[in-house]
């Protein structure tokens, strides 16, 4: 006291000691949905990739050890192959057509107008609909009999035969399967390229309609360009839905190797061969692949927007 009341300074308080508490109710909360997607996404991965190399058959009993054989098997199997080539035809042409045909609904769907809430709410429903569901309701319309596209091509005295549409030409089949899917993902790329569309100021459009700027010249520099992070996003979704159709394809055209896509290959390997060693190499390239294509994609179309 007599050291604080000569220097004129008041005496300092009492220091509390108070334990650091930890507020652990986040932690608590995301727990479970942490559990969840490491016991459905985590795990099942870790272990496609280590089975990989294991020889797991079914009907070759005991599980052992073969490295790449599973992969090396794969290079050597036709059936494997040809699905490639199939798969290849069905990114390329699913990619293509979902992004140009996204980017138009899109652009037709950016400026408000009356019923454009109905408009979308209808243009989300294939999007919507299961696979099994869309192949079903195709395969009413690629009917050889009494299909849609028959009956127009009769009715207009284009062909008096009905044609069997799937299954005999490889290329024609492709095409038409590939269509049915990008009927039910071009929704998503319209809305993931509207999104991005709805972010460009109008003050931009306006200043180049005052320059003498043509729409087109309007939709090549300024709704193209401030739009490629949503066209990217939409591609990378059509990449990873047409490197892993499996419903359209089985559901159109059967077993038949003609469309049958790599995805399908997985299935015919585990399920009916018996052979899970070879379908888990398989569904890791089928991973792999999806992954750099995707990050190709990316760096490719995408660049970042600063207005």
């Amino acid at each position: 006291m007599a050291a604080a009341t000569a220097t004129g300074a008041p005496p300092s308080p009492p220091r509390r000691t108070r334990r650091s508490r930890v507020d652990l109710l986040p932690y608590v909360l995301v727990a479970p949905v942490a559990a969840f997607i490491v016991g459905l996404a985590l795990v099942p991965a870790v272990f496609t990739v280590v089975q990989s190399f294991y020889k797991v058959d079914e009907l070759d009993p005991p599980v052992r050890f073969t490295g790449f054989g599973n992969f090396t098997s794969l290079l050597h199997n036709s059936a494997v192959m040809r699905s490639a080539g199939n798969t290849g035809f069905y990114v390329l042409t699913g990619v293509i057509l979902s992004t140009v045909l996204g980017v138009a609904i899109a652009v037709a769907l950016q400026k408000p107008f009356t019923g454009r809430s109905v408009v979308i709410a209808v243009l989300i429903l294939p999007w919507a609909l299961p696979g099994v569901v869309e192949g079903i309701l195709w395969s009413g319309i690629f009917d050889p009999n009494a299909g849609l596209i028959n009956s127009v091509l009769t009715t207009l005295h284009i062909s008096g035969d009905s044609h069997v549409l799937l299954g005999q030409n490889r290329l024609l089949t492709i095409t038409l399967i590939e269509l049915v899917q990008v009927w039910q993902i071009t929704p998503l790329s319209s809305l993931l390229v509207l999104a991005a569309l709805q972010l460009i100021p109008g003050e931009l459009y306006e200043a180049a309609e005052i320059d003498g700027c043509t729409p087109w010249k309007a939709f090549t520099r300024i709704t193209l360009p401030l739009a490629r992070p949503g066209i990217a996003v939409a591609m990378v979704q059509a990449v990873i839905a047409t490197l892993n159709v499996f419903d359209q394809p089985y559901v159109l055209n059967g077993a038949a190797s003609t469309a049958a896509s790599v995805t399908m290959q997985t299935y015919f390997i585990s399920f009916q061969n018996l052979d899970f060693g070879t379908g888990y190499a398989l569904s890791l390239i089928i991973t792999l692949v999806t992954l750099v294509v995707s990050v190709g994609v990316v760096r490719f179309v995408y660049r970042k927007v600063e207005l």
